[in-house]
C-alpha cells in the first residue's frame, strides 16, 4: 500500500542482528498496510468512525474489538492467537483472584498470569538470544548445547499488550482495581487498536472504565486530536523518516571511513528520529483515541529538556517507566532498604529495562549506562546537600545554570543512544573511539547538519516555547491564528519535504 505522504516509497530498517545466530533464525515481519503515515491506515479509520459515531455503547465496542483484531491481522493473522490466548488467561485470572479470599489461591492465580505471559514474550522475543549466548559459551568450552532450532517471527507489539495485560493482573491483585465486568470490554482494554502496537502502555484504572461507560462526544475532542494527529504526523514523517537518511547512512558505513563530526551528527540525528518516530505514534495514537472519544496518557512531555536522569525518565516513554517503577522498582525495595540496596534497585530496573527493549547486548549496556547515571546523579544531588554551602565567586542566572543543565543531561542521552542504535558493541565502542581520536570536518558534515537543523529544528523551536511557558501551558491557550500558523506549517512540511523513505515505527520492533 503506497505510504501516506511518500509517493509509494517503503523503507524496511533492519533489526539488531545478535551475532549470526545458527540456532535460532530471528526475523521481525512487518506489513505497511497500517501504518498511521499509509493511506491504508485513514481509510480504514475513517470507515470505523463513519460506523461508529452511529452506534450505542455496546455495539461500539464490538466493532472497537472487529476494528482493533483486523488491525493486527494486517500485519499477520497468525498472532492474533496470542492476544486472544493473553485476553482469556488474564480475564479468567483476574476474576478467580477477586473472587478467591484464599491468599495462597491469589497468589497461584497471579503466578500463572505470569508465567503465560512471560513465557509467550520470553519464548519470541529472547529465545534465540538466550540460546546463541548458550551455544557460544558451551562451545567456548568444549560442550555441545544441543538446543533446539526454531525459525521465530517476532510479534509485533507484543511487548505492549504483555505489560499491559500484566498490569491489569498485578493491579486487581493488590486490589487497585476492579476486575472487567465481561470479556467483550476486557478484550477491548487489551486490544484498542490507536495504542496496540506501540503503546502508551495503559493502567486497568485509567482506560478500563472508559471502555465500560458510555463515551459522549466532546467538541473539543476533535480540536485536541486534530492538533495531536497534525503534529505527529509532522514527527514521524518530516523530522523522523528524514533523520533515518542521515542515520543509516552513518551507522552502515565502514567505521575507518567515519570522522568524529560524522559520527557525532549521526548521533544527534538519531537522538530526533528516535524521538519524532515514537512520540509522533504517541501523539498519532492519542488523537485517533480523542475522535473516538478516549483519552489515552501522555507518553512524552520534551524529554530533551530534561535536567537530570529522574526528569528525563519523568518525560520520556512515561508509561513504561511508571511501570517499571511501580511493578518492579518499588517491589524490589525502592529506596526503603538504604542508599546501596537502592542503587542496586536502580541498577537492576534500567538494566531489566534495557532487555524490554530487545535481545542485544547494546540494549542490556544501555540499560546500564542509564542506571549508571541515575546512581551518580543520586550521589551529587547527595553530596551537594551535605557539603557546606559557600559563596559563589561567579553568580549565574537560574536560566544560565538551567540551560547547562539541560545540554551536559542531552549529551547523557545521545551517549545511550549510541549504544542503542549500534548493531553491536564493537561497533558503539568504534563510534565513540573516532568522536574522541579523529575530529575531521567534511563536506558531508555540514550537509548533513544542515539537513538536521532544517527539519528538527522548528520541532526544537516550538517545544522549547511550550516547555518555557510552563507545564500547565498548551497551544489551545493561544489566538486561533497562532495554531493555524502550527498547523499549516506542520502540514505544509510534510507534503513539500516528505522523506526519500517511508519508514517504519521504529518501536513495533519491541
Amino acid at each position: 500500500m503506497d505510504s501516506l505522504l511518500t509517493g509509494g516509497a517503503k523503507y524496511q530498517p533492519k533489526l539488531k542482528p545478535y551475532a549470526e545466530a545458527n540456532l535460532c533464525s530471528f526475523r521481525y515481519k512487518r506489513n505497511l498496510t497500517m501504518l498511521f503515515n499509509s493511506f491504508a491506515f485513514w481509510i480504514f479509520f475513517a470507515l470505523v468512525m463513519l460506523l461508529y459515531h452511529r452506534m450505542k455503547h455496546r455495539a461500539q465496542n464490538v466493532l472497537l474489538l472487529v476494528a482493533s483484531y483486523f488491525f493486527y491481522g494486517c500485519w499477520d493473522w497468525r498472532f492474533l492467537g496470542l492476544i486472544v490466548l493473553s485476553t482469556l488467561v488474564d480475564y479468567a485470572v483476574a476474576n478467580g483472584i477477586h473472587a478467591s479470599d484464599s491468599q495462597k489461591r491469589r497468589r497461584t492465580l497471579l503466578t500463572i498470569s505470569m508465567v503465560t505471559n512471560l513465557g509467550i514474550l520470553g519464548f519470541f522475543k529472547y529465545y534465540g538470544f538466550f540460546a546463541n549466548e548458550l551455544d557460544t559459551l558451551f562451545t567456548s568450552v568444549g560442550i555441545p548445547a544441543l538446543l533446539p532450532s526454531f525459525h521465530v517471527i517476532l510479534p509485533v507489539g507484543i511487548s505492549f499488550y504483555t505489560f499491559q495485560t500484566m498490569s491489569y493482573t498485578i493491579d486487581v491483585y493488590r486490589k487497585n482495581c476492579q476486575p472487567a465486568g465481561n470479556l467483550l470490554d476486557f478484550a477491548v482494554y487489551v486490544s484498542f487498536f490507536p495504542q496496540l502496537v506501540a503503546g502508551p502502555i495503559e493502567r486497568a484504572s485509567h482506560f478500563l472504565p472508559q471502555v465500560t461507560s458510555h463515551r459522549i462526544w466532546k467538541s473539543e475532542y476533535f480540536q485536541q486530536g486534530l492538533f495531536l494527529i497534525v503534529i505527529g504526523l509532522f514527527k514521524k514523517v518530516v523530522v523522523a523518516d528524514n533523520m533515518a537518511v542521515i542515520v543509516n547512512s552513518i551507522f552502515e558505513t565502514p567505521l575507518q571511513e567515519l570522522t568524529g563530526p560524522e559520527v557525532l551528527v549521526g548521533v544527534y540525528a538519531f537522538a530526533f528520529q528516535i524521538y519524532g518516530d515514537f512520540s509522533g505514534y504517541s501523539s498519532i495514537a492519542r488523537g485517533v483515541a480523542k475522535w473516538l472519544g478516549f483519552d489515552l496518557m501522555v507518553n512524552f512531555r520534551m524529554p530533551y529538556f530534561a535536567v537530570d536522569p529522574s526528569d528525563f525518565w519523568r518525560r520520556w516513554h512515561i508509561s513504561l517507566s511508571q511501570w517499571l517503577r511501580d511493578y518492579l522498582y518499588v517491589p524490589l525495595g525502592g529506596n526503603r532498604g538504604g542508599t546501596l540496596m537502592t542503587y542496586r534497585n536502580l541498577m537492576l530496573t534500567m538494566l531489566l529495562g534495557g532487555l524490554w527493549h530487545g535481545a542485544n547486548w547494546t540494549f542490556i549496556v544501555w540499560g546500564a549506562f542509564h542506571g549508571l547515571i541515575l546512581c551518580l546523579y543520586r550521589v551529587y544531588s547527595q553530596w551537594s546537600k551535605d557539603r557546606p554551602q559557600r559563596e559563589p565567586s561567579i553568580r549565574f542566572s537560574s536560566g544560565t545554570i538551567r540551560l547547562a543543565q539541560t545540554l551536559v543531561m542531552f549529551h547523557l542521552i545521545c551517549i545511550s543512544w549510541l549504544l542503542f542504535r549500534a548493531d553491536t558493541m564493537t561497533q558503539a565502542w568504534g563510534m565513540f573511539s573516532i568522536v574522541m581520536t579523529n575530529f575531521t570536518f567534511t563536506p558531508l558534515v555540514s550537509t548533513m547538519a544542515g539537513m538536521l537543523l532544517f527539519c528538527a529544528g522548528p520541532l526544537i523551536a516550538f517545544e522549547a516555547w511550550l516547555e518555557f511557558r510552563g507545564k500547565n501551558f498548551s497551544l489551545f491557550d493561544v489566538h486561533w491564528s497562532w495554531r493555524s500558523f502550527v498547523y499549516s506549517h506542520a502540514l505544509m512540511m510534510c507534503f513539500c519535504f516528505p522523506p526519500p523513505v517511508a519508514g517504519t515505527f521504529i518501536y513495533f520492533q519491541f
